[in-house]
């Protein structure tokens, strides 16, 4: 059960936890023992405050707004910072069985960040955003613009990118009964024709209770009978329309922006803004953010550059975002989500591999989605006795948390964004290219002012 916020000005004492600023806004999880801060920015008014991220008490209110945030005006210190050996091979660093057992430990996962770089619009170019080039074997950091990446990469690269494509999954209804104010977020048809949805609203739902969608415009959108409630907190509900998913969530479902943009709240350009030029499979709850940095004409460079792309398709859901509330990594559930890897975009990737070139991942959900296909694939014998896995054509569900220890065998460089405090989207990276590495680069980036989160900045991993 997540703590409800505090909105008083009245420090609370904590153990182990000293008040040190007021004027701060802490987000951390369910416990305030570890804190990940976001500072230096005058307090807001009340009413200001409950805008900038949505308040959760409980494990549905934390999903539909992706992370368990919580505002109450204190900033605590982290009494510790573990770090392990620097990766600089494809294989994890974290091989030992100590090494292994503290990269299990979450307090590093903590990092603080002033308010004023979470990025609350896109940059009007695309490829403008910075670029942060984090390279592994040389252990160095460099600063460059997304626009720079036909220099960056080689030619014979091939960049993979996620083609899923964000669905207005966010609904605003009100209570048939009580008329009080509802929201929902949409996750998926069942088979029988049910939507799967999470729920918020005040006092409790109950089978049977009827839902008026509204539209963007305030205009009634439809009705949505409640049928039964799931045993994670989820419910299911029938629609009253013949019209396809589709197009009732195009008329009455708004961008599913997480919290940290302007509290939740979509303004028309977010429309496009949240969406990827080369979006093409509906399905997604959430952008694939790394691939928001691309326009048609970037990809048109690279191209002329000989590095290619491939798309592959995972659709973004809650798990990702889902934050880390265990002490230890090998505890936390990571929920599952649908991805597919078409024959034909497996032949291009090995050709790639065979040919020397690198699989540039755009993204986690490319890199979780890759590796997932990779292990599960049997090895194959090549030339000269070197045993290698094939990338495989692939469709289903996976619930694949990477982190250490991990060897990465279909992913050679990475491009993401930065990521927010205590998830599996920051295990991955540090997985990637080990922790003290990416600890530096995290240090830097708020030193340089770079721009954090879905409307950030990027990194590049070689």
């Amino acid at each position: 059960m997540y703590l409800p916020a505090r909105l008083d000005d009245r420090p609370q004492k904590r153990k182990n936890c000293p008040v040190k600023n007021l004027s701060r806004l802490t987000v951390y999880k369910s416990y305030p023992s570890r804190a990940a801060c976001f500072g230096g920015a005058p307090r807001p008014e009340k009413s200001r405050l409950a805008a900038l991220l949505s308040f959760r008490q409980n494990a549905d209110l934390a999903a539909i707004n992706h992370h368990p945030a919580r505002l109450d005006g204190r900033t605590f210190r982290r009494n510790t910072r573990l770090k392990a050996p620097t990766r600089t091979g494809r294989q994890n660093d974290s091989t030992s069985h100590a090494a292994a057992r503290m990269s299990a430990s979450t307090d590093w996962l903590d990092y603080e960040i002033p308010r004023r770089l979470v990025a609350q619009e896109p940059l009007r170019r695309r490829s403008d955003a910075r670029l942060m080039v984090v390279d592994r074997s040389r252990q160095k950091i460099e600063h460059h613009h997304i626009r720079d990446l036909p220099s960056i990469l080689k030619p014979g690269d091939r960049l993979v990118l996620n083609d899923t494509q964000v669905i207005a999954a966010q609904l605003i209804g009100q209570r048939d009964k009580t008329g009080g104010h509802w929201q929902g977020l949409y996750l998926e048809t069942t088979p029988t024709g049910l939507w799967r949805l999470l729920c918020k609203t005040r006092g409790r739902l109950r089978p049977g209770e009827a839902i008026r969608l509204v539209d963007r415009e305030g205009r009634q959108g439809g009705l949505l009978l409640l049928v039964e409630q799931q045993p994670g907190g989820e419910w299911l509900a029938q629609i009253d329309s013949d019209e396809p998913t589709s197009e009732v969530l195009k008329r009455v479902g708004r961008v599913p922006l997480p919290p940290y943009i302007r509290g939740g709240n979509m303004v028309d350009a977010d429309v496009a803004n949240y969406q990827t030029v080369f979006a093409r499979r509906p399905g997604a709850v959430a952008a694939p953010t790394a691939g928001l940095h691309f326009t048609a004409a970037l990809l048109k460079s690279l191209s002329e550059g000989q590095i290619s792309a491939t798309a592959i398709t995972l659709h973004v859901g809650l798990g990702t975002f889902r934050p880390i509330d265990a002490d230890q990594l090998e505890n936390h559930r990571m929920h599952s989500e649908w991805g597919e890897i078409t024959e034909t975009a497996a032949a291009e990737m090995n050709a790639t591999r065979t040919h020397a070139g690198r699989i540039v991942a755009v993204g986690t959900t490319v890199t979780r989605l890759l590796e997932t296909a990779v292990h599960a694939a049997p090895p194959s014998e090549e030339a000269g006795g070197r045993s290698q896995r094939k990338i495989p054509a692939w469709s289903g569900a996976t619930d694949l948390f990477i982190r250490p220890p991990f060897e990465f065998l279909a992913v050679d460089a990475l491009l993401t964004n930065f990521h927010f405090p205590r998830t599996t989207l920051l295990v991955l990276v540090q997985t990637f290219a080990g922790r003290e590495l990416i600890t530096a680069a995290y240090e830097q980036a708020i030193r340089e002012e770079y721009r954090f989160f879905s409307y950030g900045d990027a990194m590049l991993i070689v």
